[in-house]
């Protein structure tokens, strides 16, 4: 299954909350009612800055780097010599930046740890 962002930004909706600033005197019967929930645009707002702050990073040629995750690399490909498969003829591929992902340890341990279960 593959992850989409409105599927990032509706988690983030369900899961990240802040508290609320005055609290009641008296104890809540509904302890949800001291938390703020985000709205489906501001979740998705906080998503798409998140993805742009990491965009402009690469762009820039930084490395990003996602504790427990893992760190994106922006590699430099020189140009080389190519093939058009439906013609034969060669050609010249341009040299180009390009990003490469290495997981972290952690993550890599959890990959590897056990199968998934359930789907494939």
């Amino acid at each position: 299954m593959t992850l989409t962002k409105a599927q990032l930004a509706e988690s983030v909706r369900l899961r990240v909350t802040l508290e609320r600033k005055e609290k009641p005197l008296q104890r809540s019967l509904f302890p949800e009612m001291e938390r703020i929930y985000f709205s489906k645009q501001r979740a998705t707002r906080i998503v798409d800055r998140v993805f742009g702050l990491i965009k402009n990073s690469l762009e820039k040629g930084d490395d990003v780097l996602i504790s427990g995750f893992g760190k994106f690399k922006v590699r430099f490909r020189w140009a080389k010599k190519g093939r058009n498969p439906q013609t034969g003829e060669s050609i010249i591929i341009p040299s180009r930046r390009t990003v490469t992902f290495h997981p972290s340890r952690k993550l890599r341990e959890k990959m590897n740890a056990e199968p998934p279960r359930g789907g494939r």
